[in-house]
């Protein structure tokens, strides 16, 4: 498919510099609005040529392309979805405003002609509501726009080329011009910068999930290795059948909604008022049990707003914090050097919040109780002594472990019993976090967000921090875990409990799932679906040219490509950053929490944004050989 140009400027003489951004998801879109916002006071004018590439349309790109299923929802509120920095984000560059999803659909509402939807998706937006979670459909409608409305707003020096193609290799001298190979054009795309934006990737199969693919192949059974939910062939999930999941996060919700209403299932509301859901099945459905490490859901959304005074963050992990981790010599331990310091922050929002929204649950003034909680060690004996004197209701009292793994040392005598207990584990998480009663939960979210920004400063810190990061604060809406609770009164879904491991049977040609949760009890099965994304990876990563530079660059510990903290340079090989090379997101160590963000929240990947194309505009002025 050739290029298809958006004019900006007529022909004049001589060749452009130019600036390839591989990736037109959210990522990419943000770049193309720092561009926007940066050219005017970088440029100076001069022209540009910016090329886009990637197979799918700019905007959504892959993930949030408009052509998956309408069943599929975002896992945020409309008024919590925004792809502009604000005042909050900590930048060099200027803030430009715009809506955020919630506001976007308000303007379509009010008869912006600039924004146009096609009939499904703009009876959504009709009827979308601030703190209503949008389904994927409206968001990639909001993500295109977005990226028209950035590259409308390019100085007229600069040339968009939108390429419809896969990158496949990128080469080039260190101090030269770059050369990009897109799939079917015969001769490189020659940039004087590239930025990857690649998003989430496919990756070969583990050794782990070799074995278990070369069993089914063997078996004749169906194995579905990690990948993205809408991409999954579920053909082969049929009905009636016990299909083992392994994985109980959003993944998991995904395909949950595609095996039951995406099969003709549906569910009504009861007559008690109390919201619960009645599921009634079309016959299609497969049976689902489902197991993982802490054989719970992610935690429920929170259904309702701040009020009040905000705790001030950061507080015990804040950028002299960081600065002094990351200066101590040898890799940092995640569970000795940053954990502990992960705790109290989270503990000091909890309790800033108790004290003052909920202060009849205390025994002591907060400014009292702040100054003994800053002078003891994170962890201690005397921060427990503290708290446990201070707050009498041990419900009150923030118990990270207990949040974490739930199911920690319960035993069940049999599945029936298990099924009871997750059933009420889910509604209580429900109960807790649409009751304002408990708005020190609400802190403890505002933290995490405060937390992860910190965190990105220090790189790869291993896989453990975005994990419970992602339980806690990215967890799916209220009404979906309402849908879980009806599945799992009807049989459809059924639990297998915490630690949950699979095994194979030759003999039988069988996938067996045991847990800690039942002991003795053997769940099996002729399916299993690995429900979660690849592990981001450069090593096995499916993508051709990140998989190309794997003998150039730097990959950290956990795989990751290693770029420059401050501005996305990558590394290479020998630690130097790369003066035309940067990466942004999750196969970097550069992480964020996600490409769109909070709005007020100092969103890691809007400073990253600004920040790579700072130093990118900049690179297009220096000589080049």
């Amino acid at each position: 498919m050739p290029a298809s140009p958006v004019p900006h400027t007529p022909d004049v003489h001589g060749p452009a510099p130019s600036l390839a951004i591989v990736g037109a998801g959210p990522r990419g879109t943000c770049l193309v609005e720092r561009i926007a916002a940066n050219a005017p006071e970088l440029l100076g004018g001069a022209r540009l040529d910016l090329h886009i590439v990637d197979p799918y349309p700019p905007g959504g790109g892959r993930v949030w392309r408009h052509d998956q299923s309408p069943l599929l929802w975002m896992n945020s509120m409309a008024e919590d979805v925004t792809m502009y920095s604000d005042a909050s984000v900590e930048q060099e560059g200027p803030v430009r405003n715009g809506p955020s999803l919630a506001t976007w659909a308000a303007r379509f509402r009010d008869g912006d002609e600039t924004i146009r939807l096609d009939p499904p998706t703009a009876a959504e937006a009709r009827r979308l509501g601030p703190r209503d979670f949008a389904g994927r459909r409206l968001q990639s409608a909001y993500l295109s726009w977005v990226y028209r409305r950035a590259v409308a707003a390019l100085p007229s020096g600069v040339t968009v080329h939108e390429h419809r193609r896969r990158a496949l290799r990128l080469s080039g001298p260190r101090e030269g011009r770059q050369l990009l190979w897109l799939q079917g054009r015969p001769r490189p795309l020659v940039a004087d910068i590239v930025v990857l934006a690649l998003g989430h990737l496919d990756a070969e199969p583990e050794p782990g999930e070799q074995a278990l693919a070369a069993f089914a192949a063997t078996h004749g059974l169906t194995y579905l290795p990690p990948q993205f939910t809408a991409d999954s062939d579920l053909e082969g999930l049929r009905p009636g059948e016990a299909v083992l999941v392994r994985g109980f996060g959003l993944a998991f919700i995904d395909l949950m909604a595609l095996l039951t209403e995406g099969r003709g299932g549906r569910f009504s509301a009861g007559a008690t008022g109390t919201g619960a859901l009645t599921y009634h099945p079309s016959g299609q459905e497969p049976v689902l049990h489902v197991g993982s490490r802490r054989g719970v859901p992610y935690r429920a959304k929170t259904g309702y707003t701040w009020h009040g005074e905000l705790p001030p963050l950061p507080r015990f992990l804040g950028p002299d914090r960081i600065e002094e981790l990351g200066g101590r010599p040898g890799p940092l331990d995640y569970r000795r050097d940053i954990r502990p310091l992960v705790e109290k922050e989270l503990g000091f929002a909890h309790y800033h919040r108790l004290f003052t929204a909920h202060p009849a649950r205390t025994r002591a003034a907060w400014p009292d109780f702040e100054e003994k909680y800053a002078a003891c060690a994170p962890g201690s004996a005397e921060l427990d002594v503290l708290v446990s004197s201070s707050v009498p209701d041990p419900a009150d009292r923030l118990d990270l472990d207990a949040l974490d793994t739930p199911l920690a040392g319960l035993r069940f005598p049999d599945g029936d019993a298990l099924q009871d207990a997750l059933r009420a584990h889910i509604e209580a998480d429900l109960a807790r976090r649409h009751n304002p009663c408990h708005s020190p939960d609400l802190a403890v979210f505002l933290a995490l967000l405060s937390v992860y920004g910190q965190l990105a400063g220090l790189g790869d810190t291993g896989a453990e921090w975005p994990g419970f990061f992602s339980y806690l604060a990215s967890g799916p809406p209220g009404p979906r875990l309402r849908q879980l609770l009806a599945l799992s009164r009807a049989g459809v879904v059924r639990f297998l409990g915490a630690d949950t491991t699979v095994d194979t049977d030759p003999r039988r040609g069988t996938f067996l799932a045991r847990s800690a949760s039942v002991p003795g009890r053997t769940v099996e099965a002729r399916a299993l679906v690995e429900a979660r994304l690849p592990a981001p990876t450069v090593a096995r990563s499916r993508d051709p040219l990140l998989r190309g530079l794997r003998t150039e660059v730097s990959v950290t510990p956990a795989g990751l490509l290693a770029v420059h903290p401050g501005d996305g340079r990558v590394l290479g090989r020998d630690g130097r950053p790369h003066p035309r090379r940067f990466a942004l997101g999750p196969h970097t160590d550069a992480r964020s929490a996600g490409a769109f963000a909070r709005p007020g929240s100092n969103a890691v990947a809007f400073r990253q944004n600004d920040a790579v194309v700072r130093r990118a505009l900049r690179a297009l002025s220096q000589p080049l050989r």
